[in-house]
């Protein structure tokens, strides 16, 4: 069985009574015999082995979580600069921004939601709208809601042929607009009524090729695993991106609300759109991939903590591990595009890079050689143990005086998660790293089919010459992430966006 197929099956089948058991003899390769357990001389050298590297292992994790996260938490502090007064700039001399929403069988309620925190912006100059149907199967069920604001002015709707992904959606808007900034959105995701003020603020300087806003559930009561992704977002937002930002390298600018400078764009668009890995076209990602294309060119990435969004997370637990499986096996696909980018950051940049991969490597390590002494010697692994439980009440600790909420205590929950789920599906996401299952928006196709169509309307709005708009598109040649994962402190900060 693959991990394809315990995904699909988590939450769906009662956990058996002797799970534990039969997880610890399938790890230990079924050693569990009384030759093995009689602690003869012959066998006790491989049973000190374990403990040691249990050890070993997870003291390198604990001094490595101890380094990483306290310079993390020490440059996270807010210092983005859209809190400046808005007389500051003249609402005539504001540049436009085109507003990208890729839709894709998404729920007609949950569709009108966001369109409708668009359509309530505060923001005094031009405002266009690009609803982007990529092929919906329902879209009876979602053409009320587009024929409601068909009537407006500032939306505009195209209509993919099929199916095509969210990178080709997104492209097809793109050469199909052009205001000077473009804001993604995705299409269960709702703003704040100043995100755009806030984010156009942050664009002003021109060094900067893309920002980002904080990102929260907006589902987060349903079950009891939305508040923990809640939680999971507001680490990676205020704390892991907060901390890249003051360098001006946000690894991954994620999809729910993300903010692009056009002239960028057209510069890595074709880079962008044929993204291969291994030969064969990379269809998720994207947020990730863009990113780093973004930083490779030289443009700056930010994050603007007062920029709210609120997007739906998953409710299960089968469709968060799906939704992590793709995230981790994006960030892999970067990381040696990302490592090129290192010696022209700051070194904190670096011990960033290091936490992300060593930590996971020394606590899967450590959590195996443990798991291994228990299972062959029935003794408890205590120092790991200790070292696990304490570095997650510190983390879940200062994480709620930073965010002034006790609730973040309760994030410790998530640590099993991590532990027992997300760790083996990295290294599945690892080993399996060509798979392109699991899209976010199914499969690729050909943008040149793309038709632009104005849903029925009394009041027709006159669309952009999309001719044009391709051509000026042609890159003149000349730079995501989770989701961007941190295991440290048994936090799994993975936020990349679709």
């Amino acid at each position: 069985m693959s991990w394809d197929d315990v995904i699909t099956l988590v939450g769906a089948s009662r956990p058996s009574r002797r799970f534990p058991s039969r997880f610890l003899h399938c790890m230990t390769g079924g050693l569990q015999s009384d030759r093995f357990l009689n602690l003869t001389g012959r066998t006790r050298y491989p049973m000190n082995m374990l403990a040691a590297t249990s050890t070993v292992a997870v003291s390198f994790y604990a001094l490595l979580s101890t380094v990483y996260k306290s310079t993390q938490t020490l440059y996270a502090q807010p210092t983005n600069v859209s809190s400046l007064s808005d007389g500051l700039i003249d609402s005539d001399t504001l540049p436009g921004v085109d507003v990208i929403v890729p839709c894709f069988n998404e729920d007609p309620r949950t569709l009108s939601a966001c369109l409708e925190s668009i359509a309530n912006q505060d923001y005094a100059a031009k405002l266009r709208v690009y609803v982007v149907d990529d092929g919906s199967a329902n879209l009876d069920a979602v053409r009320p809601v587009y024929d409601e604001y068909s009537r407006d002015p500032r939306f505009n709707f195209i209509t993919l042929p099929k199916n095509m992904g969210k990178r080709k959606a997104q492209i097809a808007a793109i050469r199909s607009s052009s205001g000077e900034l473009v804001l993604n959105v995705d299409s269960d995701t709702t703003l704040a009524p100043d995100v755009v003020k806030k984010l156009v603020l942050t664009m002003r300087d021109a060094t900067i090729g893309a920002a980002m806003g904080q990102l929260t559930a907006s589902n987060r009561s349903d079950t009891w695993l939305t508040p923990l992704i809640d939680m999971e977002y507001w680490l990676a937002c205020n704390e892991e991106r907060a901390a890249q930002a003051r360098f001006g390298a946000v690894m991954c600018c994620c999809g729910p609300c993300a903010m692009y400078r056009r002239s960028a764009l057209l510069l890595l668009l074709d880079q962008y759109e044929t993204q291969l890995f291994r030969g064969k076209p990379s269809d998720f990602g994207e947020d990730r991939h863009l990113t780093i294309l973004m930083l490779t060119a030289g443009y700056r990435t930010v994050y603007v903590h007062d920029a709210i969004a609120a997007t739906v997370v998953p409710d299960r637990l089968g469709a968060y591990l799906r939704q992590q499986l793709r995230w981790a096996r994006s960030t892999y696909r970067d990381t040696l595009l990302s490592l090129r980018l290192l010696p022209r950051l700051d070194r904190y940049l670096t011990l960033d890079v290091i936490g992300h991969n060593l930590g996971s490597l020394f606590l899967g390590l450590s959590l195996l050689a443990g798991l291994a002494q228990l299972a062959l010697t029935a003794t408890v692994p205590w120092w790991t143990a200790l070292i696990i439980a304490s570095s997650t009440m510190i983390r879940c600790s200062v994480a709620s005086v930073r965010a002034r909420q006790v609730r973040f205590l309760g994030f410790s929950l998530h640590t099993p998660i991590n532990l027992f789920l997300l760790l083996p599906l990295k290294v599945y996401a690892l080993c399996t790293l060509s798979n392109s299952d699991w899209l976010s928006r199914g499969s690729a196709g050909n943008v040149s089919n793309v038709r632009e169509k104005q849903v029925d309307t009394p009041n027709p709005v006159t669309k952009p010459n999309a001719t044009s708009a391709s051509r000026s598109a042609t890159p003149h040649r000349r730079q995501d992430q989770a989701c961007e994962s941190s295991t440290l402190a048994t936090s799994h900060e993975a936020f990349d966006g679709d």
